[in-house]
């Protein structure tokens, strides 16, 4: 591949997924393109962008997006959120959502289905807490592929031992060979879409408590702006944004304010000024 193939792979891949490719991660494209180059019977990466520029294979182009796609995730990751969401967010929740009995949450980087599925586990351990509620956890991914592994709730050993506390396995999961497969009670709490976050997404509605974690840290300076913009708009007004350790809204946004209190939460940024953000604490 080219120097100037190399440059149009990256401005493709920038356009189509928000991937921000800088010149020094020229490795990932020969590491995570090659076995596709290979599944598409093609010579080599040269070959491989010369059939995109022809733009006749939406198959070769998907793969190829998908490849590049960093989908690493496990349960309860980082803890800290899962914890937050638990002890606090959804307390505050039930509180304020007494007369409707309605939640909405996105994951919108759902990989493989470990974070909703940890959220819709500790859902289900809250239950007597929410009698009659209606909950819907929308998760939503670039990858089709990646989705319909976690639609499947399949997981192998090494990944159930990534986070997931042993009485959850025990309670959640049946084992299969040397695979774990999750209860049909919880798969069926999730609603897994394609959906890439560079696109409109208006049209999912508003959330109480969104996940976007791990995510915004492929993505340069205006993209990261435009998408947390969208999903200021995305929230309740008294809704709350959880990014990952690395990520944040300052110097980005002025739609969404930090928590004070809780490193990687934010709120609009209307509402925090009208009245801050309180945690109900669980008991």
């Amino acid at each position: 591949m080219t120097e100037l193939e190399f440059e149009f792979l990256r401005g493709w891949l920038k356009t189509r997924s928000g991937l921000a490719l800088s010149a020094e991660k020229r490795y990932l494209v020969d590491s995570r393109l090659s076995g596709v180059c290979r599944r598409f019977k093609l010579a080599g990466l040269s070959e491989m962008v010369g059939a995109i520029k022809l733009g006749r294979d939406m198959a070769l182009e998907t793969a190829v997006v998908e490849a590049m796609t960093t989908n690493e995730t496990f349960f309860f990751r980082d803890r800290t959120p899962f914890d937050l969401f638990k002890d606090a967010l959804l307390p505050r929740m039930i509180a304020a959502r007494a007369s409707t009995r309605r939640l909405r949450i996105w994951c919108a980087a759902a990989s493989s289905g470990q974070e909703p599925y940890s959220l819709a586990m500790i859902l289900d351990e809250m239950k007597p807490r929410m009698p009659g509620w209606s909950v819907e956890i929308v998760a939503t991914d670039l990858s089709t592929e990646i989705l319909d592994r976690a639609r499947a709730g399949v997981y192998s050993q090494f990944e159930v031992q990534r986070g997931l506390p042993i009485n959850m396995l025990l309670k959640y999961f049946v084992q299969e060979g040397e695979q774990w497969r999750l209860s049909p009670a919880i798969r069926g709490m999730v609603d897994f879409r394609p959906l890439n976050l560079i696109r409109d997404f208006s049209g999912l509605g508003t959330f109480d408590i969104v996940y976007c974690r791990n995510v915004l840290i492929y993505f340069d300076g205006p993209t990261k702006t435009d998408v947390l913009r969208r999903l200021s708009n995305a929230l309740a007004p008294d809704g709350a944004l959880l990014l990952g350790a690395a990520e944040t809204v300052i110097g980005l946004t002025d739609a969404l304010s930090p928590h004070p209190e809780h490193r990687g939460l934010y709120v609009p940024a209307r509402a925090a000024a009208a009245a801050p953000l309180r945690l109900v604490a669980n008991r």
